[in-house]
């Protein structure tokens, strides 16, 4: 085996082994595409698994050809990000014209993958997507270019297969990785007791993009500061997903009044995080579902520093509610600020109407568990790893 740009082959037996090449480019990717190489390299110890991505997909048994993700960008991407991706899709191009590469996985990312999904396709490779780009909240119009470049669509959200299934591109509901395997509540508990005592206890998720910290935790630093002015015992925990973005929330923290005495950070333990907490104020995304998967209520926002561009943006949506909570109940279950404009005011108040009142918070978590429900505890990964099995033409198709 060689590594780059020269050719590879695998044999088993005296046919060649058919290769994958995923491409993941945030840490989620990472994440979610690092179950589906573990569970395919368990049935196939011998099958060529290449990767544009990170350490968990390596570590997963992927040969990694270039480190992505470490700087990830949400919304739009600036020119100099814009190049780099340029460049990355050369290397890709090089990469599929020197290597045969039966199936492409993308993973997200679709203004990053969209691009490389094209190229596959001419390259002769099949494309499956592993989670549908969120075309049913904005810019519909996506859809015939992801219809041209798509074999199967691997959803995560329950809705997601009849909705791309209307528009003619072949989709498949798998589950949600998050839901596939069940809390392991003694664990969590014994982690949660380190992160201290006190009430109210609040967990803040500001997310893990250098954008998104920068435009979120400075708020979320304001609200805690008038939460614990309210509530004189209140504790605070900042989930960081790793060393480098709790490095960047110290940073922040010293350039907007310093840090908190009652505040703390937990690195790359975030369940753990939530199973502390009584109130959640979080970043709008996945995380949401995260917490809600521990019946955690929360606040949900989303910082904006420009009302104009979202009255722009406004035109291309095609739905009244954004977090994925929300989405799934097709009713306001909790409370959104998205996109927030401004100062912590309004998540300050919707915080507090769920600190003072019992009642408002198990009603929040009734109606989650309404949402949770709806995804069960799926296989997700050997399901993904069935359609990619199919692909590549070592699985019968169901």
């Amino acid at each position: 085996m060689s590594i780059g740009h020269d050719s590879v082959s695998f044999e088993h037996g005296s046919a060649p082994l058919p290769a994958v090449l995923f491409t993941a480019f945030e840490p989620s990717g990472d994440d979610h595409a690092a179950s589906v190489i573990a569970e395919l390299r368990r049935r196939h110890p011998t099958l060529p698994i290449f990767a544009w991505g990170g350490p968990k997909m390596e570590a997963a048994g992927a040969t990694i050809q270039e480190r992505t993700g470490d700087d990830a960008v949400m919304g739009l991407p600036g020119v100099a990000k814009i190049l780099e991706h340029v460049r990355i899709n050369a290397r890709i191009r090089a990469f599929l014209s020197a290597n045969r590469i039966a199936v492409h996985v993308p993973v997200d990312s679709p203004s990053a993958n969209t691009p490389i999904c094209a190229i596959a396709k001419r390259a002769g490779a099949k494309v499956v997507h592993l989670v549908a780009p969120q075309i049913w909240a904005w810019g519909r119009w996506r859809i015939h270019k992801l219809r041209r470049v798509t074999d199967l669509l691997l959803c995560i959200l329950p809705f997601e297969e009849e909705f791309f299934r209307k528009r003619y591109v072949p989709a498949r509901y798998i589950g949600h990785f998050l839901f596939e395997h069940p809390i392991e509540t003694a664990s969590l508990d014994a982690r949660a007791k380190e992160l201290g005592e006190g009430e109210p206890r609040i967990a803040m998720m500001p997310g893990s993009r250098p954008d998104e910290l920068r435009r979120h935790f400075p708020i979320l630093l304001e609200a805690f500061r008038a939460l614990s002015a309210r509530f004189p015992g209140a504790q605070g925990v900042v989930a960081a997903t790793s060393d480098r973005v709790a490095e960047q929330l110290r940073t922040a923290a010293a350039a907007h009044g310093g840090w908190p005495d009652a505040l703390r950070i937990a690195v790359k333990d975030t369940d753990a995080v939530v199973r502390w907490c009584q109130i959640a104020l979080v970043k709008s995304g996945t995380v949401t579902l995260q917490v809600a998967k521990q019946r955690r209520p929360m606040v949900v926002f989303y910082q904006r520093s420009n009302p104009f561009l979202f009255l722009i943006a406004r035109l291309i949506l095609s739905t009244r509610l954004f977090s994925l909570p929300n989405v799934l109940a097709k009713d306001r279950v909790i409370p959104e600020f998205i996109p927030h404009f401004g100062g912590p005011g309004p998540i300050v108040k919707a915080a507090e109407q769920l600190i003072d009142s019992p009642s408002e918070s198990e009603r929040q978590r009734q109606r989650l568990d309404s949402v949770i429900a709806q995804f069960g505890t799926p296989p997700t990964s050997r399901l993904a790893a069935d359609a990619i099995e199919e692909l590549l033409g070592l699985r019968s198709a169901r």
